[in-house]
């Protein structure tokens, strides 16, 4: 097993893709860095946290950006906003089979709060405009940052989101929880707490995340290979059999104190065992329990 939790973004990337297919956009040696960070005499990446390029999945030509945690937790910053931007908008001249998004980030960048915002709302727009275009979006999210903030959002506007159990999604951290509301409210040093509330088994149960796998290059890159086939579907009726959804799970799991509880709702006899089942026996105690 190759994890791809404890791989960096290049080596996702390189795992992913077909053997050698992989070329660089604006790579390290182009020295794209954040001029914010610079200015806050704070250290710079050369590719600012974020790889972007070109690649074949499967035999078919994709467009991909990876998220380097290890770099400000994959925060997003002017930069680093502005190539995934340009990849998107690329990928609606060049038509792909796909748009591969390796999310691994906390947000925005404290450091440049504004640009970073904006980055964000623009990556929203490119997303949807892709998509609109016929262009499919796949999200893979199994880092050790997990996926929040602005990133988090942008994770839900696209077509598939293929999770490990180690992966985390949502829009508010556990720290920023805790900070806001309280340790009460959300105890963040409690990782069972944490990962049954924002982690890959939790996202998939209730249908936020369409697919998961196990913590390994060779199962996402599967998975991204079965969503290629996934057609964008923007319309309105869409979206309000979306919201029909939400609605229907706000009534029907609202009162539920923790995951635990959702799970027990759902029917999952003995709901404290699936945080130990291994991927593919926690897909078969759930199945057909799916929110």
């Amino acid at each position: 097993m190759n994890s791809y939790y404890e791989a960096s973004a290049r080596e996702r990337v390189r795992g992913l893709l077909d053997p050698g297919s992989f070329h660089e956009f604006v790579p390290p040696a182009e020295r794209a860095v954040s001029p914010h960070l610079v200015e806050l005499d704070t250290p710079a990446a050369f590719d600012d946290g974020i790889i972007v390029g070109r690649g074949m999945l499967d035999g078919e030509p994709v467009l991909v950006a990876a998220q380097e945690g290890g770099f400000m937790g994959g925060a997003v910053g002017e930069v680093h906003g502005a190539k995934l931007v340009g990849l998107l908008e690329r990928a609606r001249d060049e038509q792909p089979a796909a748009v591969l998004l390796l999310v691994e980030s906390g947000g925005v960048r404290l450091h440049e709060a504004n640009a970073g915002l904006i980055g964000v709302s623009e990556i929203m727009r490119a997303v949807l405009a892709l998509r609109s275009d016929g262009v499919p979006v796949i999200v893979l999210d199994g880092g050790q940052f997990g996926c929040f903030g602005g990133m988090g959002i942008v994770a839900r506007l696209c077509d598939a989101i293929v999770m490990s159990e180690e992966g985390r999604l949502g829009l508010s951290g556990p720290e920023v929880i805790e900070t806001t509301c309280g340790v009460e409210e959300f105890d963040a040093r409690d990782r069972a707490l944490v990962w049954r509330t924002v982690g890959g088994k939790h996202r998939y149960l209730i249908g936020e995340a369409d697919a998961i796998v196990a913590d390994d290059i060779g199962a996402f890159r599967a998975a991204a290979i079965g969503f290629m086939a996934a057609k964008p579907d923007l319309s309105l009726e869409a979206l309000d059999a979306e919201h029909e959804k939400l609605g229907a799970r706000l009534a029907r799991f609202g009162a539920c104190r923790d995951a635990l509880d959702i799970w027990s709702a759902l029917g999952i006899e003995t709901p404290q065992k699936l945080p130990l089942l291994e991927a593919d026996a926690f897909r078969a105690a759930v199945s057909g329990k799916r929110a």
